[in-house]
């Protein structure tokens, strides 16, 4: 038995263990130095350097056993690519709780935490729970094209995919959006907000992760909270409100809305923060891998919770 399972770390060793101290902030800043710094930045006329982001995705999810597939989109001639991999529920695999993170990037940033970061947590989560069982499908997908001057278009690739499930009438009880989740400052005053009367409700240091839904998403939005507070002791925002709220659509998400699916973006606030937004100082060695590890951990409770974890 100990030969069989020495044999498989030895094939797949980021698969098993993920309990071991340390063991999955490395993993997460692996990916992030990987598509931050080795390929850098991943911007819409970057062809050679999505493709080779989508190919690092697909080889972590089918290295960790999952079979993945690829729904390729054209615009403006080029064709770009969306990845999707998933676990199927057993009692109930047509309802599905969906994992999105975008690997685009605007042109000439690294990208770490927008959106290594949210890339790098939603493959750990792939690789911690690919081998449970649950009542509902868990699925994950990487999306193309969040980034200008395709945001808040049909052409995201959010937006297609979003688009074709509800087509095929798919049944998505939630989609969860990791939009930059590893940018945390205990330094005071360092929590900005769209509106002034907001930091009288929320932290003024930016230690704290935040869920984000329009209203419609309120109920999604906070069971997805509560059950993340299960599985992590990292402060936990929330704010459920109208998209008028500059920053409240700005990813993924906003996609899943357009036709109707709940979705919640769960970020470290982006611009209302990390200084480095968007900008070529977006690096790995800005993010704080301890607190991403404990985003990774929250949102695991949360979808053992939301999905059905079999005992």
């Amino acid at each position: 038995m100990k030969a069989a399972q020495a044999s498989l770390e030895k094939l797949n060793p980021l698969c098993l263990h993920k309990g071991q101290m340390g063991e999955i902030e490395d993993n997460l800043k692996k990916t992030v130095r990987i598509l931050a710094k080795d390929i850098g930045s991943r911007g819409y006329r970057e062809l050679d350097s999505l493709e080779k982001t989508a190919q690092y995705i697909s080889s972590e999810l089918r290295s960790c056993g999952y079979d993945v597939s690829v729904q390729s989109y054209n615009v403006e001639g080029n064709v770009y690519k969306n990845l999707i991999a998933e676990i199927k529920g057993i009692k109930s695999p047509e309802k599905i709780i969906l994992v999105g993170a975008h690997y685009d990037t605007v042109t000439g940033s690294p990208g770490a935490d927008d959106n290594a970061s949210g890339v790098a947590g939603m493959l750990e989560l792939a690789r911690l729970l690919k081998n449970q069982s649950f009542d509902k499908t868990v699925r994950f997908a990487a999306f193309t094209l969040e980034e200008p001057p395709f945001f808040r278009s049909r052409f995201m690739g959010s937006y297609v995919y979003a688009q074709s499930l509800n087509e095929k009438n798919t049944v998505i009880e939630g989609m969860i959006c990791l939009e930059m989740i590893g940018y945390f400052t205990d330094s005071p005053n360092s929590q900005y907000f769209p509106f002034s009367f907001l930091r009288w409700l929320y932290p003024d240091k930016g230690s704290f992760i935040i869920f984000v839904s329009n209203l419609r998403s309120k109920n999604f939005l906070i069971r997805l909270r509560d059950a993340f507070k299960k599985g992590t002791d990292l402060p936990a925002e929330s704010i459920s409100t109208l998209s008028i709220v500059p920053g409240i659509d700005f990813s993924d998400h906003r996609s899943f809305w357009e036709f109707g699916y709940d979705a919640v973006m769960v970020t470290d606030t982006a611009f209302y923060r990390n200084p480095n937004y968007h900008e070529r100082g977006d690096v790995p060695e800005t993010l704080d891998y301890e607190r991403m590890e404990k985003v990774v951990m929250g949102i695991k409770t949360a979808i053992e919770k939301l999905a059905g974890l079999q005992q």
